[in-house]
């Protein structure tokens, strides 16, 4: 079963990995600003996480952004907040994030997507920690920490002048790159069993084991989507998985699939010369039978009498249909 290397639920056990972790140990301990960089679904708001509650602002608040999703005409307002009256609908006195995350830590995600306008909100308040709400009349201070994450080269926008040079260097203080999955090894096969226990959990269903082809299968993939893609993947197979085993095949292209006969058809065509109509209808009824007992005790954990309660039918001709399939309670039993 795959454990978390650390109780922030970051798991892994690959060099680059692992280098990963000594550097979040060794940030941790600085009150300094973090740029995180890493693929899209790296895992790069965990490892603000883990900066956050392995350092001594653990007990204040982590407060995360997505600043993509800030529009530009209320970016300040949203940073800093404002207080009544600032506007016609300013009914109430509203703190900002900065404010929220006072003596914690403020997490801009996708920081790389705030508009100039945001940018320049944004580095005034890293010059020197002081901002003024909305219709405020008084500067404000904070204490707060900030991480921000992007998914792009910042450095590279800052040369096709798309990111401030100047917010660059505020955000930069330190650095830390999530690795993506790709590059870490076995840590992909340590992911797939983290994500089917969770999935069995979640769900109340059978724990499943990985079928070995399903382990080079895991290895070959680019995984784009890193370990949010790989997490998608495991619980959507796990979900719709008949046997004891999650077996994960490559689909064909859709455009090999579009030129290839409908291959019900085609096992059919093969039969012709071995099977008449009453035939191929038993063996297409006995599939149907095997994979809905497999079903069956999926669901009822192996437990046959439940599993008859299902099926609307008697234990006893449940039981001799398990025996006629050969399929055996005790292996959905336990997990």
């Amino acid at each position: 079963m795959a454990r978390p290397s650390q109780p922030n639920g970051l798991i892994g056990e690959s060099g680059v990995f692992q280098h990963m972790l000594a550097a979040i140990n060794k940030i941790a301990g600085y009150d300094a600003t973090v740029l995180i960089s890493g693929e899209t679904g790296s895992g790069k708001e965990l490892a603000a996480r883990a900066i956050h509650y392995q350092g001594k602002r653990a007990d204040k608040p982590f407060i995360p952004v997505n600043c993509g999703a800030l529009p530009d005409h209320l970016i300040e307002n949203e940073l800093f907040g404002h207080c009544k009256g600032a506007y016609t609908d300013a009914r109430e006195a509203q703190n900002g994030l900065i404010a929220q995350a006072e003596g914690g830590t403020l997490f801009l995600d996708e920081v790389d997507a705030l508009s100039p306008k945001a940018q320049v909100s944004l580095l005034r308040f890293l010059q020197d920690g002081k901002y003024r709400p909305l219709g405020g009349t008084r500067l404000l201070s904070a204490d707060v920490r900030i991480l921000a994450a992007s998914n792009d080269d910042l450095q590279a926008l800052v040369n096709q002048d798309r990111f401030r040079a100047d917010l660059h260097y505020r955000l930069n203080v330190m650095e830390l790159a999530v690795p993506p999955l790709r590059e870490r090894g076995d840590d992909i096969v340590m992911l797939a069993r983290h994500f089917i226990n969770e999935a069995a959990c979640r769900y109340n269903m059978v724990q499943l084991e990985l079928h070995p082809d399903t382990l080079p299968w895991l290895a070959r993939q680019p995984w784009p989507g890193n370990v949010r893609e790989l997490q998608n993947r495991i619980q959507r197979e796990f979900l719709m998985c008949d046997g004891p085993d999650l077996l994960i095949c490559d689909p064909a292209p859709e455009s090999e699939r579009r030129r290839k006969a409908d291959r019900r058809q085609a096992l059919l065509d093969a039969q012709t010369n071995t099977l008449n109509f009453n035939d191929a209808k038993q063996a297409t009824l006995q599939a149907f039978e095997r994979n809905h007992l497999i079903r069956l005790m999926r669901e009822s954990a192996g437990n046959v009498s439940h599993a008859a309660r299902l099926a609307g039918k008697e234990r006893r001709a449940l039981g001799k249909l398990l025996k006629k399939y050969c399929i055996e309670p005790e292996v959905f039993r336990g997990a």
